[in-house]
Formats: C-alpha cells, sequence, structure tokens
C-alpha cells in the first residue's frame, strides 16, 4: 500500500523524455565503441604511437638545416674570418702597407748604391689594419644536410620497437573495449535483476495490502489485536524500504550506463536475468587471449632489443653536406660567393669501460624473463579460464537451489496465512515466513549478480569482444 501510494507515483512523474529510450544491449554496445571516453583516449595513444614510428624512420633520411646568421664585430680574428668567408680578404687586411713603403725604400736604395739598412725591426711591426680593423657587419646564409649511412642496425631494429609500441598499443585498446563491454552487460544485467527483484517486492506488498486486510477484519471480529495490526505495518515498512533501495540502486546503475555511453539513457530494452555460458576452446584461448599476445609481442620487442644493444659494437658511419654563401650585406652576391663542404665520418667505440657489454647483458637477461613470462601468461590464463568456468558453474547450483528454495518458501507463507485465518498460527509467525521468502529472494538475486559477473569476466578474458553480444 505505501508503495503504490509514493513509491510509484513518484517513479511515474520522472521525465523519461530526456534521454535515449529503450536503448536494446547491441545498440549500446555501438554506442560504446564510437562514444566512450575512455576508449577515445586510448585510440588518441595509438595515433602518438603510430607517430612515433614515422619519426624515427623519418631519421633514416637526415636532416637538412636553413641558417642564417647576422653579426657585426670589430674582434680582429672575427673581422678577418668574415672577409675570407665572404671572398673579399687582401693583402692590405695584413698590413702590407706599413711593410712595403719601407721595404720599398731599403730596395730603391740598394739600386743607388746604398748600403742597406738593418730591417730586422720591419718583422716586429703591428699592422694597424690588421689588429685594429673597423667594425663589419656579417651575414652568412647556408644549408647543412647530415644523413646516417650505417649505424650498426640499431636505426632499424628502433623502427621495429616502435612498430611493435603501436601494436601494443592496439593491444590495450581492444583489452579495454573488452573491460568496457563486460562493464556494460553487466549494467544491462543488473538493471534487469534490479527490476525483476522489484516486480517480485510489489507481488510481496500486494500480499502484505491482502495480509492486512485479513488482520483488520479479523482484529473487527475480535480474532486480533491491534498489535497484529502493527506488526503486519512495520513488515510493510521493511519491505517499502528495501523496494526503496532497488529504485535507488537502478537510478545508481542508469547513471554509471549513461557514464560509460556517454550519453544520457533513460531506460534500456530489458535482457534476461541470466547471461548464457561462453564456449571454451583451449587452442582458441591461447590464440586470442589479449594477454598472450601482448606477452608475445613483448618477446620480440626483447629480442630486438638486444640486437639494437649489439649495434653499440659496430661502426657507425655519416655523411655530410653545407652550401652557403657571406657577405656584410645580407644576400649580397650570392652565388659569386657561395662555397661547400661535403664529407664522410666513420666513428666506431674501441672502450667505454664495459658499459655497453653490461647494457647487451642486461637485454638478454630481459629477453630470457619476458620468455618465462609468456609461459607464465599461458598457464595463468588457462588457470583463470578454469577457476571462472568453476565459479559460474557453482553459481549455477546456487540459483538453482534458491530457485526451488523460492518456491518452497513462497508457498509457506500462503500455507501460514491459511492457518493464521484459522487460529492455527500468529501473525508473527506469518510474517517470519514472508521474511524468509525474503531471505531467498534477496540470495537468489545475489547468485544470479554473482554468477553475470563470472561470466563477462570469463568472455573478457577469452577476449570473444563483439562475438560475446552477437549471441545474446
Amino acid at each position: 500500500m505505501f508503495i503504490k501510494k509514493y513509491i510509484l507515483p513518484l517513479v511515474a512523474t520522472v521525465p523519461l523524455f530526456a534521454g535515449i529510450q529503450n536503448l536494446t544491449l547491441n545498440n549500446a554496445l555501438e554506442i560504446l565503441k564510437n562514444d566512450n571516453l575512455e576508449i577515445k583516449i586510448s585510440r588518441f595513444n595509438e595515433q602518438m604511437k603510430q607517430y612515433e614510428i614515422a619519426a624515427v624512420e623519418g631519421l633514416n633520411y637526415g636532416k637538412l638545416d636553413l641558417t642564417v646568421m647576422g653579426m657585426r664585430s670589430n674582434d680582429s680574428g672575427n673581422v678577418f674570418g668574415f672577409k675570407l668567408q665572404s671572398r673579399e680578404a687582401n693583402f692590405g687586411d695584413f698590413g702590407f702597407n706599413e711593410f712595403l713603403n719601407p721595404l720599398g725604400q731599403a730596395i730603391y736604395g740598394a739600386s743607388q748604391g746604398v748600403a742597406p739598412a738593418d730591417m730586422s725591426g720591419l718583422l716586429k711591426t703591428e699592422p694597424i689594419d690588421l689588429n685594429f680593423p673597423e667594425a663589419r657587419n656579417h651575414f652568412q646564409t647556408k644549408l647543412s644536410y647530415m644523413v646516417p649511412l650505417y649505424t650498426g642496425g640499431k636505426l632499424t631494429e628502433y623502427k621495429k620497437i616502435t612498430e611493435s609500441m603501436y601494436k601494443m598499443s592496439k593491444f590495450d585498446t581492444k583489452k579495454l573495449l573488452n573491460k568496457k563491454i563486460y562493464e556494460t552487460k553487466k549494467a544491462y544485467y543488473d538493471i534487469s535483476l534490479v527490476e525483476s527483484y522489484m516486480r517480485y517486492l510489489s507481488k510481496i506488498e500486494q500480499n502484505i495490502d491482502k495480509l492486512h486486510t485479513i488482520v483488520s477484519s479479523m482484529k473487527d471480529e475480535g480474532y486480533a489485536q491491534n498489535v497484529d495490526i502493527l506488526e503486519v505495518e512495520s513488515h510493510q515498512a521493511e519491505v517499502s524500504s528495501m523496494y526503496n533501495q532497488a529504485l535507488l540502486n537502478r537510478d545508481l546503475a542508469y547513471q554509471f550506463l549513461s557514464f560509460l555511453l556517454n550519453s544520457d539513457i533513460t531506460s534500456i530494452s530489458q535482457v534476461r536475468d541470466m547471461a548464457p555460458m561462453p564456449k571454451v576452446n583451449r587452442e582458441k584461448l591461447i590464440n586470442n587471449s589479449i594477454d598472450i599476445q601482448k606477452a608475445l609481442l613483448g618477446l620480440k620487442v626483447s629480442k630486438m632489443a638486444v640486437e639494437a644493444q649489439r649495434g653499440n659494437f659496430k661502426p657507425e658511419a655519416g655523411a655530410f653536406a653545407e652550401y652557403g654563401s657571406a657577405d656584410n650585406t645580407f644576400m649580397n652576391e650570392f652565388f659569386d660567393k657561395d662555397s661547400y663542404t661535403v664529407g664522410v665520418q666513420l666513428k666506431w667505440n674501441l672502450f667505454n669501460g664495459g658499459v655497453d657489454n653490461a647494457n647487451l647483458e642486461k637485454a638478454k637477461v630481459q629477453h630470457l624473463m619476458v620468455k618465462e613470462q609468456v609461459e607464465l601468461a599461458k598457464k595463468g590464463i588457462a588457470l583463470k579460464v578454469k577457476k571462472l568456468r568453476s565459479e559460474v558453474l557453482s553459481a549455477d547450483a546456487d540459483v538453482r537451489s534458491y530457485t526451488k528454495q523460492l518456491k518452497f518458501a513462497t508457498k509457506v507463507y500462503e500455507s501460514y496465512k491459511g492457518r493464521y485465518k484459522e487460529g492455527m498460527v500468529s501473525i508473527s509467525d506469518v510474517i517470519m515466513k514472508q521474511s524468509k521468502e525474503l531471505e531467498i529472494l534477496l540470495k537468489l538475486l545475489t547468485a544470479k549478480n554473482k554468477r553475470n559477473t563470472k561470466v563477462f569476466e570469463l568472455e573478457s578474458v577469452l577476449n570473444r569482444g563483439e562475438k560475446a553480444w552477437e549471441e545474446l
């Protein structure tokens, strides 16, 4: 009576037109794949890993830089260097004007029969034009290109590693998708279970209303006391509280479902309250398990890391080329004063204190460790599947048991209600039997929920993904 008067009208006034209504599970999973925020973030991570592949591959094509410099200096070394780069250096820059005049006079005097003077002091002359030049502007434009010719195979292995990391990110997205599929399906089954539970509570509340009518009529005839009515009303309030709690749990499940789908979901198309048990094939388990696939990929990456470390023992070779021009005016007579430089470089580390050898041995040990982790993953997944299957089968047995117990408890309650009319039992006995019915109902609900949870976990481990919901 309380539910009819207060709870049901409240539910009826909730606006169901605000969001998506009667959403089927298949449609929900399609929305999940496209709109779930966590999956979107994971796909962005995939894209970043894909760009890392392009970045590593780009190292093979070298690096081309354009450098433009503008300077002004009166430093003698800089000014002379500026003139050389501009192809404008002359003998006057060396201070020859202070050297040639005394030298010319000495040569002329010798031709006239004059004894040559001591010229040793001339070499100690400090040319003013060379040591104290005027400030000069200098603009240099240069193209530089460097390209690796051989890196000991390290660039090749690094590219393979980044490609593998991209594949690993796709595995991570698949695993996340499986998890979100599991959570979405669980939300659907939770809502359906709660709806079923609320319907059963409504029937119980109707039975209590009938019991309340019986007790009231028996009190009017003098066969019941006022305390009997109070006990019935107390039990009625208890059931109403349970209904209200179930209503709150359903609303919470809808909020979580809306979060998963990144959409406002107001109602769903209900599913069966028992999820189908997936079939397990050991061969497919090994081939499809994401954890095993990630472990196998990790084994390949560890092998690549070993090869990359071996590259440190091999020589490296590269080529470079430069082309540019310089002048005291920007871009002046560029091609008249241009210059180029080309070359190759070979580098081979002969000794670094055993660092490369230690890193190589570490990579080898890492490879061996990952190899054992692959075997551990295979056996661990197989064990986990067996455990989940056992838990599902155990929950199946509990569901069958509680279903039978609930039928029996319902019949017992009906029997005691009839006996109460005949004065054979007290109202407390009747209430106790209905409380027992409620207790078993809660146990049945819990067993079904536990079973569904284990089924969805099993599907996630089996990596059945979209195939899992196609069978619903």
